[in-house]
């Protein structure tokens, strides 16, 4: 798997794997009509990477046009994980330092600068192949993990483990470790110093730049045009 080119704003390392493939892992857990919703875990994440690889393969145009890639994310990609608790769990500590309202600002900025900024990544994962291992579940647990592995041709092997609570929605996904590396752990450190720099209103600020500077990426700027 090739490294993304540059360090991130964020200070990430340049070989950091959420950064190039979170929409991957976005792509593999779409609900369709909530089909699955309350089965195991592992059952939803199968029935919807077919039908969603199937969608994005059968719509050529799709990576070109930002606006219309930008709303599939929004309208079924979205509504699968728990960016509350994500954001929660990349704050730690520092969450209940938030009021109610910069709660509700952290967690929409952090969700655009998982989202926006990469969504033309997913032009490059269309032809993955996803297996998932066998589930250790019993039908009343409330969390689960599922343990998954995505390859494509000429491709490094990548494991993709994926932490998910039973919500009245159904499952949502908290968290993703991509070769054991977890996508909320990685900026805990980062979203720490600026908390300790200028504070819950500074992050949300930093966070805010961040989305504003924010190209969406289509498959032409990936070529460099």
């Amino acid at each position: 798997m090739e490294a993304i080119k540059q360090v991130s704003a964020w200070g990430l390392p340049a070989y950091f794997p959420s950064l190039e493939l979170f929409l991957l892992l976005l792509l593999f857990l779409v609900p369709t009509a909530l089909q699955g919703a309350q089965s195991a875990p592992d059952a939803m994440l199968r029935t919807v990477t077919s039908d969603v690889l199937a969608s994005l393969k059968q719509d050529k145009d799709l990576f070109d046009d930002s606006a219309r890639l930008e709303s599939l994310i929004e309208s079924k990609i979205v509504p699968v994980f728990d960016f509350s608790l994500m954001t929660q769990f990349a704050m730690g500590k520092n969450w209940k330092q938030a009021s109610s309202g910069q709660q509700n600002r952290l967690t929409a900025e952090f969700k655009a600068l998982l989202i926006r900024s990469h969504a033309g990544m997913l032009a490059s994962y269309r032809d993955h192949e996803i297996t998932y291992r066998p589930l250790r579940f019993v039908p009343g647990d409330t969390d689960a993990i599922v343990q998954s592995e995505a390859r494509k041709p000429g491709s490094k092997l990548l494991k993709v483990d994926y932490a998910l609570t039973r919500t009245p929605g159904g499952w949502k996904v908290y968290d993703v470790k991509l070769d054991g590396i977890s996508v909320v752990t990685a900026y805990r450190e980062r979203f720490a110093a600026r908390m300790r720099e200028s504070g819950v209103d500074g992050l949300i600020r930093s966070l805010a730049e961040q989305n504003r500077q924010a190209v969406p990426v289509t498959r032409t700027s990936m070529a460099g045009g």
